[in-house]
């Protein structure tokens, strides 16, 4: 789960996808025979309006299955869900759910966006980034691909791509949304100040802000003041993106994080003890109730490593950055962490990865493996004082006599 551009709302592609990041991990998605599959055996309640909903969607569909409007609107629904609840297998419903379009070279422009969307939630960025090369060739205004785009070269640590994708979003959506992307730039190429002065600056001039994009905003503040070592001001900013009462995976992934570094676990178990679907938040759960010594955390823990025991024998890699710290933090298995973190960095190179993979290194003393990170470090610039500091503590092994 790492911390990169998540844009906007749920209402449309771009919102739901970057509420839940590429690298959050929520395993491999089923992708049902038909969209006739029982959504109803996850876990709603009777009445549940989204139950409702969603079945009325599909019946939709089922009488029209050729509709692409139709066919868009479920998949953009399903989408919206894997943010909202961390289960990958909505990813599949709304794959089904374009089957008609799906394999097509150039597919309508609709289906395009939403297979690049789901395609880099499985860390397929080749992919993506083919069908949003395709897109922008035919509509260089679109907003969507641009912004999906950035995102991918964020991933990737391909920053001078990604700014330049932001900038051309000036006049092609709102100039908080603009100014946001290119924040997200800045925060991890040596700008974070200006980044955060920047960023904060546009929201509160922003006028009838929508709730999805408000915890955009709040959640990307909270992350720039985090690696400034503002914690007072981080959590105020993650309070109030959780005061918006909007369920994100990503949010809580996030703010989970920022109570472990604080040796608050309690608080942790208080906020995830009811959201173990997600493999993401079970983590953080795991973490804290270790910490705790409570009587769940060994099943916890049981329940997870048969997940990821589960994924590798579907050659899901989704979650390697997540089990890495799994592999490091619950089965004190530093070997395996570095081998997971080392194949996770191939694909992703955020601060998230970074830091098990300089945490694995550490632990192992091995500075010579953490190489690729250091150079991360050196050339992104990041102004992020404990990935610095781990950094500093391979170089000087490195630098030690033998």
């Amino acid at each position: 789960m790492p911390s990169f551009a998540q844009v906007l709302s749920r209402h449309f592609l771009i919102f739901g996808l970057l509420f839940c990041s590429a690298t959050t991990s929520f395993g491999a998605a089923h992708i049902p025979a038909s969209d006739a599959t029982v959504l109803e055996r996850l876990p709603f309640k009777p009445n549940d309006p989204v139950a409702r909903e969603l079945a009325q969607m599909r019946a939709e569909l089922q009488r029209n299955p050729t509709s692409l409007e139709v066919a868009v609107k479920l998949a953009h629904r399903y989408y919206g869900m894997v943010g909202e609840e961390g289960d990958p297998r909505y990813l599949g419903y709304a794959q089904a759910a374009l089957a008609p379009w799906w394999e097509m070279p150039r597919p309508p422009v609709e289906v395009q966006v939403l297979r690049a969307g789901l395609l880099q939630f499985r860390h397929d960025f080749s992919g993506a980034i083919a069908d949003l090369d395709s897109i922008l060739a035919r509509n260089p205004r679109h907003p969507q691909a641009r912004v999906l785009r950035a995102v991918i070269e964020i991933v990737q640590a391909s920053y001078d791509q990604a700014r330049t994708d932001c900038r051309a979003l000036q006049g092609l959506t709102s100039d908080l949304i603009a100014i946001g992307c290119e924040a997200m730039v800045d925060g991890l190429t040596g700008k974070v100040a200006d980044a955060y002065t920047t960023l904060l600056g546009a929201y509160s001039s922003a006028k009838n802000v929508a709730p999805d994009v408000q915890l955009w905003v709040l959640t990307r503040l909270a992350e720039l003041s985090q690696r400034q070592g503002k914690i007072a001001l981080t959590e105020t900013h993650f309070k109030q993106a959780l005061a918006l009462g909007i369920s994100d995976t990503f949010l809580f992934a996030a703010y989970a994080d920022f109570l472990l570094d604080q040796q608050r676990p309690a608080e942790v178990v208080a906020l995830l003890k009811d959201k173990t679907r997600s493999d993401t938040l079970l983590l953080r759960l795991v973490f804290a109730e270790r910490r705790l010594n409570l009587p769940a955390a060994k099943e916890r823990e049981a329940t997870l490593a048969a997940r990821y025991v589960a994924a590798q024998l579907r050659g899901d890699t989704v979650h390697q950055q997540e089990e890495a710290r799994f592999a490091l933090q619950v089965q004190n298995n530093p070997k395996k962490a570095l081998a997971l973190a080392q194949e996770n960095w191939k694909v992703q190179l955020e601060p998230r990865d970074a830091r098990i993979f300089l945490e694995a290194a550490l632990t192992l003393k091995d500075p010579h493996a953490a190489q690729p990170v250091l150079h991360w470090l050196a050339n992104s610039r990041i102004e992020d004082a404990y990935l610095i500091r781990l950094g500093q503590q391979l170089t000087a092994l490195q630098a030690a006599p033998q």
